[in-house]
C-alpha cells in the first residue's frame, strides 16, 4: 500500500457560512437570505450537533456533509480530494495536516465560515 506523501492530504468538510462570511449564498441557499440571518455562534452550535450525530454513529460523515453543507462539495458528501500546502486557507490547510487519517476536528474558523473536517487520505 502506497504511503500519501507528507505533503498531500485527503479530506471532506462540512461548511456552515455565516454572517461574517464574505459570500452569504450557497447551493442550499441561493439568495443568502438564511446565511445573512446567521451569527457565527449559531453556526458553531449547529456545526458541533451535526459533529455529534456523526461521533456518535447516528449519522455518516457524508450524509451530513450532503444535507447541511453550504459548500458545493456537499454534492460529493463533503468530499475535497487530495489537496497539498497552500491550497486552501490557511486555518483549513493547518488543522488538515493536523489531523490523523479518519479523524475529525472541532470547529475551524476560515473566511468562508465554519467548518469540520474529516481527513480521509
Amino acid at each position: 500500500m502506497a504511503m500519501a506523501t507528507a505533503e498531500q492530504v485527503k479530506a471532506s468538510h462540512i461548511l456552515i457560512k455565516h454572517q461574517g462570511s464574505p459570500r452569504k449564498a450557497s447551493w442550499k441557499d441561493p439568495d443568502g437570505r438564511i446565511i445573512s440571518a446567521t451569527t457565527r455562534d449559531a453556526a458553531v452550535n449547529q456545526l458541533l450537533s451535526l459533529r455529534e450525530i456523526i461521533v456518535s454513529g447516528e449519522a455518516r460523515f457524508q450524509d451530513v456533509a450532503a444535507r447541511y453543507s453550504d459548500c458545493s462539495s456537499a454534492k460529493r458528501g463533503g468530499d475535497l480530494g487530495r489537496f497539498g500546502r497552500r491550497q486552501m486557507q490557511k486555518p483549513f490547510e493547518e488543522a488538515t495536516f493536523a489531523l490523523e487519517v479518519s479523524q475529525i476536528n472541532g470547529i475551524i474558523d476560515t473566511d468562508s465560515g465554519v467548518h469540520i473536517i474529516l481527513r480521509t487520505g
